[in-house]
């Protein structure tokens, strides 16, 4: 059995103040429907975090995954840059 293409983000760590949950900002930009000005939205993520790799400031890839609490609908697959 083949599984369905899964929506996958990339977005930065914001809080890591959580066991094995990390909250992830990603960003999307966007244009004004009037003035045409680029604008940048933000929605943040809860995704699991297995191992508790991840800390503020990383960059993540984060995948859709079944239901794993209330509000975590995601996990982390990679690290993509760490944090400095």
């Amino acid at each position: 059995m083949e599984r369905n293409e899964r929506k996958i983000r990339v977005g930065k760590v914001v809080s890591d103040k959580m066991d094995k949950t990390v909250v992830v900002a990603v960003e999307y930009k966007t244009q004004h429907k009037l003035y045409k000005k680029p604008i940048i939205s933000t929605v943040k993520f809860k995704a699991h975090d297995e191992n508790n790799e991840c800390h503020v400031g990383d960059i993540v890839r984060i995948e859709e995954t079944r239901p794993l609490s209330k509000q975590k609908h995601w996990r982390v697959v990679t690290i993509v840059e760490a944090a400095k």
